[in-house]
């Protein structure tokens, strides 16, 4: 997927009030129950039927580590969609996200201004409207791109404008080359 939208995912996750189910049967089994028949499994893993009904029965234990990662994938991908809704409503709704990164910061400013590129590394509460369009876009299908498009309007108006108390006259931030990244609820 994308560096974004994982990262979003993973925020997601920390509020899960369980852990996902840790052998592969069971992870099967929790498949097959969600998409309601081994073949929906067997297409969406790319594996044949019959090799998810052995993984039902316990008769294969130990997947190949690709399938295991496919597996484990689509399971939190499915797993408490209740605390997953409710965890990104309070986010878009009172909470807001946090996001931790370190990457390439500039901006376009008039001339005269130093705007120059640099590294940062910055942690930074983002408030709930843009938590809530961080999800919005990233349910609608957004690409990363998209993604990066509105963290960057956030830090321009929290980190580099602090909420309209100084540099007004910034136009655009430049959010590239990201090391880490990294959001919290």
């Amino acid at each position: 997927m994308s560096m974004f939208g994982d990262g979003l995912d993973q925020a997601v996750q920390k509020a899960f009030t369980r852990p996902i189910p840790k052998s592969a049967g069971a992870q099967m089994r929790y498949l097959v129950k969600q998409l309601k028949g081994t073949k929906a499994v067997a297409q969406m893993l790319r594996i044949s039927q019959r090799t998810v009904e052995r993984y039902v029965k316990d008769q294969i234990k130990k997947p190949r580590p690709d399938l295991a990662a496919r597996i484990e994938r689509e399971v939190k991908a499915r797993w408490q969609p209740q605390i997953r809704a409710k965890a990104r409503e309070q986010a878009a709704s009172t909470g807001g996200i946090l996001i931790d990164t370190r990457a390439r910061l500039g901006y376009t400013a008039p001339i005269g201004s130093t705007d120059q590129d640099r590294i940062r590394h910055l942690t930074v509460a983002l408030p709930p409207q843009y938590a809530a369009r961080l999800f919005d876009a990233q349910e609608q299908g957004a690409s990363d791109r998209e993604l990066r498009a509105i963290a960057a309007e956030a830090l321009k108006e929290v980190y580099f404008q602090d909420g309209g108390r100084r540099a007004g006259s910034l136009e655009k931030v430049r959010f590239t080359d990201i090391e880490h990244l990294e959001f919290d609820l």
